[in-house]
C-alpha cells in the first residue's frame, strides 16, 4: 500500500505566528520609508528657507529699490522746474558778456534771489543710490556755477567802467561751464530714469549752445523705459 502524499510545502498555510511576523516587517518597511522622507523633507525646507538675515537684506534691498525710483520721480521734476528758472539767467549773463554791457539792478536783484532759492532746494539732498546721487550732485554743481556768474556779474556792476567788459566777459564764462554741467547731469537723469522704467526724461537747459555741453537724444519723452 502506498504512502499518502501530503500538500507541497509551498501550498500549505502558514501559521499564524509566521504571517504576522511577515505583516509587521512590510509595516516597519513602510514606516521607515516615510520617516526617512519626513526627515528629508524638512532638512530640505530648513536648508531652503531663508535665515533671518537673508530675509532682512531682501526687504533692505526691496526699500532700496522703492525709495531710489521715488527719488528719481522728485529729482526730475525739481530739475525741470529749476531748469525753467535758470536758463533764462544763463542766457542773459552770457548776453552781458558778449555785449560789455551789465543788466539793470532790479534785474540782478532778481537774478540773486532766484538763484539764492534754487540753491535751497539742492542744499540738504537725500541719500540715493550712486547713479542717482550723481545726477543730482551735477545738478547742484550746475546751480552753483551759475550761482557764481550772477555774483561775477553784481562785481562787474561796481567795477570800474574800464573793467567792467572783462568781468561780464568771466561772468559768461562761468554761465557757459553752469550750462556745459548742467548737460551731463541731465544727460546721467535722463539714463536713470530708463532704467527705472520711466522712459526718456529730458531735463536740459533751453539755454543756446554750450562749448562741451551734451544734448538731448531726440527720443520721444517717456518712450525707452
Amino acid at each position: 500500500m502506498s504512502r499518502r502524499t501530503g500538500r507541497p510545502s509551498y501550498l500549505a498555510t502558514p501559521p499564524a505566528s509566521a504571517a504576522r511576523t511577515s505583516g509587521w516587517s512590510i509595516l516597519g518597511a513602510v514606516t521607515a520609508v516615510l520617516v526617512v522622507a519626513l526627515v528629508g523633507g524638512l532638512v530640505g525646507y530648513t536648508l531652503g528657507r531663508p535665515n533671518e538675515t537673508d530675509s532682512r537684506i531682501a526687504e533692505m534691498r526691496a526699500a532700496e529699490v522703492e525709495r531710489d525710483a521715488r527719488q528719481i520721480v522728485e529729482l526730475t521734476d525739481l530739475a525741470r522746474r529749476t531748469g525753467q528758472e535758470m536758463a533764462p539767467i544763463l542766457v542773459a549773463v552770457r548776453e552781458n558778456g558778449e555785449s560789455g554791457r551789465a543788466p539793470e539792478a532790479a534785474q540782478l536783484d532778481q537774478w540773486r534771489q532766484t538763484m539764492r532759492q534754487l540753491t535751497e532746494q539742492y542744499a540738504d539732498p537725500p541719500s540715493g543710490t550712486t547713479a542717482t546721487n550723481v545726477a543730482r550732485g551735477g545738478l547742484r554743481s550746475a546751480v552753483a556755477q551759475a550761482t557764481v556768474a550772477v555774483d561775477a556779474v553784481a562785481l562787474a556792476v561796481s567795477a570800474p567802467d574800464a573793467l567792467r567788459p572783462d568781468h561780464l566777459a568771466l561772468a559768461a564764462r562761468q554761465a557757459t561751464l553752469a550750462a556745459t554741467t548742467w548737460s551731463v547731469a541731465a544727460t546721467q537723469l535722463d539714463q536713470i530714469n530708463i532704467d527705472a522704467g520711466n522712459g526718456h526724461q529730458h531735463v536740459h537747459l533751453d539755454a543756446g549752445e554750450a562749448d562741451g555741453a551734451l544734448t538731448p537724444d531726440g527720443a520721444a519723452e517717456g518712450t525707452g523705459g
